[in-house]
């Protein structure tokens, strides 16, 4: 057998997963409401027995949702994931004013705005944390109204951004708020409207639900008008065209139910990995922050983050090296690059527990993270 043979040939009877910030393990709950809303035949839209019975489990997801977040109801609209749900607040709510997108923002947000829309950049400190200052200098520089994108949680270091002073400093200057909260969605409680912000996106897979289902939140009176990115046969009062996929949105409503009513604290061990990963020579990106206590960005001095990943893959050990739709491009963050780190943002890789992992879990890694560090293994995948 060749001696590069991965983890499962030396005994490891499956894969250790550490990457729930690209998609958590689907719950069971969810799975259970997912199933059963697969064996409704009708849809949603339709007047008979078998549609209503179908559009009776999608208001009801809604409700769930709407209620948990903080909304009216008929302001909570589906999409299919986070990506179109950050899209069409850009697109529908943001007609004629000018963008200010953090520097740190995921891609379905920095390249998000219409095209030839006036789209300006937001600096973060060396922690990831917007700069209040230079967000407040923006506000005030010019007469258009603005429209602010900022995540809620980085989706690579896990920085919190300080949201209630951002939200006052939107509200002061008549700013509209849009939150990206992909990856705070069923890791904390949110509620739309004591956040502050004005449109709250969120996404299902991040939060133990099913691919392909999402929603835009929006405060205020219902339903708040939203230019629609494509009308199709006006579902979601006309604000997003198209058969909503029944069984995702249920499993959806019930992952996010789920999260919330049995949080977990991940920070402890997150703590220990992070601390196990120092003693071997990494640097953790934005520790002085406020993060998710599930993710640690873990730079390490003079190792490609390509040839790591590949090292701890080979281990059977899967984490990433950012967003995961870039996973293709692997290598330099963005993110990192924004917090001035320099060459570290080509050295990083994202760790980030899902729900479920275990304590061996962690110690897996540890292990495999320790002898990467000291070269073994590395000069076949560098």
């Amino acid at each position: 057998m060749n001696k590069k043979t991965d983890a499962w040939a030396k005994g490891f009877s499956q894969p250790v997963y550490l990457d729930a910030n690209a998609t958590e393990p689907l719950r069971p709950l969810a799975r259970a409401a997912m199933l059963e809303a697969a064996e409704l035949t009708g849809n949603p839209s339709s007047v008979h027995q078998a549609g209503r019975r179908a559009r009776a489990v999608l208001e009801d997801a809604r409700n769930t949702l709407a209620q948990r977040m903080g909304v009216a109801p008929l302001n909570c609209v589906f999409t299919s994931g986070g990506t179109e749900a950050n899209v069409l607040a850009m697109h529908g709510l943001g007609q004629g004013r000018r963008f200010l997108v953090g520097r740190t923002e995921h891609d379905a947000v920095r390249k998000g705005a219409p095209d030839g829309a006036d789209v300006a950049w937001l600096e973060v400190d060396a922690s990831g944390q917007i700069r209040l200052d230079l967000l407040e200098a923006a506000l005030q520089t010019h007469e258009s109204p603005a429209f602010v994108c900022l995540m809620l949680a980085n989706n690579e270091t896990g920085v919190l951004h300080p949201m209630a002073e951002v939200a006052r400093l939107c509200r002061q200057h008549g700013a509209h708020l849009h939150v990206d909260a992909v990856q705070a969605a069923g890791r904390m409680a949110l509620n739309v409207e004591e956040l502050g912000a004005d449109s709250l996106a969120c996404s299902g897979h991040k939060m133990g639900g099913p691919k392909g289902a999402g929603a835009l939140l929006l405060r205020g009176p219902a339903p708040r008008p939203l230019v629609p990115l494509f009308d199709g046969g006006g579902q979601e009062q006309g604000r997003r065209g198209g058969t909503p996929p029944l069984p995702a949105i249920a499993g959806l409503a019930a992952a996010l139910c789920d999260a919330l009513d049995t949080p977990r604290d991940l920070a402890p061990l997150r703590n220990r990995l992070e601390q196990a990963a120092q003693a071997v020579g990494a640097v953790v990106c934005g520790a002085g922050a406020p993060r998710l206590g599930n993710t640690a960005s873990l730079a390490l001095p003079g190792r490609r983050a390509q040839g790591q990943l590949m090292r701890l893959d080979l281990d059977g050990i899967c984490v990433s090296a950012g967003s995961a739709c870039s996973s293709g491009k692997v290598a330099f963050s963005h993110v990192l690059d924004a917090m001035g780190l320099g060459d570290l943002a080509g050295q990083a890789i994202r760790v980030s527990l899902p729900w479920s992992v275990e304590e061996a879990d962690v110690e897996r890694f540890m292990q495999s993270y320790a002898r990467m560090a000291a070269g073994a293994g590395l000069a076949m995948v560098e």
